[in-house]
């Protein structure tokens, strides 16, 4: 059971998408968040009553963008990132475990959670696998998603620091190259330490 972790635009999702072709069970925090406020999920009711009735589209939908500038931009970001993740976090965390319940014996589970540092998740798992780059170009990558650079900063500083993840770190990956040279490290990641029957990194 392992946890791949790093802030938003680092390439933790592109490092845990390697380890599931390379044969991994992966269960995706990001994919399972936005699942849990599709229309008619009652995490999807809280928030709009939390944060504003006005974030839900016409069609039921949330809008995702002024939803993410309201929670993480301005003042009073912290208690507004706390109050979001008391309604969410309970929901991706079932879901995720029966996901991750689900490997079959002796294979390898992953699961891609941005938050591991803020939840004090890590004595969970056989191993933590951290994925960072610099500030400034992870702004870039969001900006690349069509995320404006002053929100990208916002929901960077939202989270736990470089330093907080190095802490917790099993295997730690710098990925400032390209994103051949991501997926060379995370099959050399995987081979050596993370496949089933090799022993697993201290």
């Amino acid at each position: 059971m392992v946890a791949v972790s790093g802030g938003i635009g680092s390439g933790k999702s592109s490092v845990t998408a390697s380890f599931k072709s390379l044969g991994a069970l992966v269960a995706d925090a990001d994919v399972i968040a936005r699942e849990i406020l599709e229309p008619g999920r009652p995490a999807l009711a809280q928030v709009a009553a939390r944060f504003g009735d006005d974030l839900i589209r016409e069609d039921g939908t949330l809008d995702r963008a002024g939803f993410a500038r309201r929670v993480f931009a301005g003042e009073g970001a912290d208690e507004r990132v706390a109050a979001l993740n008391a309604i969410t976090h309970p929901a991706i965390e079932r879901r995720a475990w029966e996901i991750l319940n689900a490997a079959p014996a002796g294979s390898l589970a992953v699961y891609d959670i941005p938050l591991l540092v803020e939840g004090d998740y890590a004595d969970r798992f056989d191993a933590v696998v951290i994925v960072d780059a610099p500030v400034e170009e992870r702004v870039a990558r969001l900006e690349g998603r069509g995320v404006p650079p002053e929100d990208a900063r916002a929901r960077i500083r939202a989270q736990a620091s470089s330093e907080e993840r190095r802490a917790i770190a099993s295997i730690w990956i710098d990925n400032e190259g390209s994103v051949a040279d991501l997926e060379e490290v995370a099959r050399l990641v995987y081979e050596r330490w993370l496949a089933p029957g090799v022993p697993v990194a201290d």
